[in-house]
């Protein structure tokens, strides 16, 4: 695939190279080719699978953030708009086969985790339920749809799939109560499975919709992952202004606003803690029953992210105090570390690496939220200085020791890096506004 599009890498990186530097652009044009010539393999039905990288499947979160630089340019490339579109119309397929799958296989051949105990299907590589994986093929359908004003693939399979994707939020605003959802996994780590015999965290209904996995594929501590909620309410908005404009179907367009109220009414009622030094701030997860946790998490969507996936802007209250506890030592996911040659470092990790680590992503996520230009520069030249010599991005890197890393082969840290980068560039067209809606209080 980069062979197709290679006169298009070129044009990109070298505009790039004209803001910023050689450096810079070289680092961004490896990964910018990564994905288009590693990830993407052409379907029968003319759709587009595409791997996350190392992994031999496609995560419906995973391809939707892959294809998030190359999104400001499907406007000005014909080529571009098609492969994203064929990809959107994969990610639709997927969600009509299982929408409880986070993962997929490129064929009906039964490869992945086929020993869990849950619901399965010879299509399905991991059925790890996670709500944020049901808001990525959403948002890529509406953003294409904003930057290209095209809409043959919002046809009557992505109106199928929004209402499927409706009707199983609905059914998991009361898990207990209403849903069939279960999964186990044996031999494993407990971040791998979940407890109560598959049902997950015992939790009461709250107005938001329940998930079993966060977007790291961990299992969640308590089942109402916020940020994963709060970006379920930013799609939901997304799929009516779909349903009224383009499908025409203002019944679509009322059931998925109603939702998006009750899940934001959740959000404000039990996603909003106070905490004696940073003052009201989201949680990242809570189950309706008094159970809160705060951290914050690398993986997209994150509390560090919710301006990115349009919840609120950069100089939203909230936002900032929610900030200031995530870059804190105060947040069990923040890290510091010395390098070798005696640097400071810090950033934001994962439980879902080991201690000590920082993913890219958070670093890439801290960049695009800030606008101050040293912190900026600072975060850049770390991300240039951690990549073990390999020019491009890992999902973790030991703070100590950057040669110690995981997953060499990560589209989506790469993806990210180009973003970050476009960002300083000033070339990213496609900035996600907030709801500017009133929201509960």
């Amino acid at each position: 695939m980069a062979h197709v599009h290679s006169a298009f890498i070129r044009s990109v990186s070298d505009r790039v190279r004209e803001r910023l530097d050689d450096e810079v652009a070289d680092i961004f044009e490896r990964c910018f080719e990564n994905t288009l010539g590693t990830t993407l393999t052409a379907m029968p039905d003319g759709t587009l699978f595409m791997l996350t990288g190392d992994i031999p499947a496609m995560w419906l979160r995973d391809s939707t953030a892959q294809l998030a630089p190359y999104l400001h340019f499907a406007a000005e490339d014909q080529a571009i708009s098609d492969m994203i579109a064929a990809v959107s119309r994969r990610q639709v397929a997927f969600v009509l086969i299982d929408a409880y799958a986070n993962a997929f296989n490129a064929a009906p051949d039964g490869k992945g985790h086929q020993d869990d105990l849950t619901d399965g299907s010879p299509w399905v590589w991991e059925r790890k339920y996670e709500v944020d994986s049901l808001c990525y093929p959403i948002q890529l359908a509406h953003d294409l749809w904003t930057v290209t004003g095209r809409t043959d693939h919002l046809g009557p399979d992505f109106a199928e799939a929004a209402r499927r994707i409706i009707a199983l939020w609905r059914v998991e605003q009361d898990h207990e109560a209403s849903s069939p959802y279960r999964f186990q996994r044996f031999d494993c780590p407990p971040s791998d499975t979940l407890v109560r015999d598959g049902r997950g965290p015992e939790t009461a209904p709250t107005g938001m919709t329940w998930s079993a996995f966060r977007p790291s594929d961990d299992a969640c501590a308590y089942g109402y992952n916020v940020p994963g909620n709060m970006f379920a309410a930013v799609e939901l908005g997304h799929i009516a202004d779909i349903a009224e404009t383009v499908l025409g179907d203002p019944e679509l367009a009322r059931t998925a606003r109603d939702l998006r109220d009750d899940i934001e009414r959740g959000v404000a009622e039990h996603g909003l803690v106070v905490d004696s030094d940073h003052g009201e701030l989201y949680a990242y997860e809570v189950d309706g029953r008094g159970g809160v946790l705060l951290l914050d998490d690398a993986n997209v969507p994150s509390l560090l992210s919710l301006p990115l996936i349009g919840w609120c802007g950069t100089d939203d209250d909230r936002y900032l105090a929610t900030r200031r506890f995530i870059l804190s030592d105060a947040n069990p996911t923040f890290v510091r570390g010395v390098l070798p040659d005696g640097g400071d470092v810090r950033g934001l990790g994962s439980p879902h690496t080991p201690a000590g680590h920082i993913w890219p992503i958070g670093l890439c996520i801290e960049g695009l939220t800030t606008s101050d230009e040293d912190e900026r520069r600072r975060i850049l030249r770390l991300l240039l200085d951690t990549d073990a010599g390999t020019g491009l991005m890992h999902e973790s890197f030991l703070a100590t020791d950057p040669e110690t890393f995981t997953r060499e082969w990560f589209s989506w840290a790469n993806a990210m890096f180009c973003e970050f980068v476009l960002d300083l560039a000033g070339l990213r067209v496609l900035v996600r506004d907030a709801v500017t809606e009133v929201r509960p209080s």
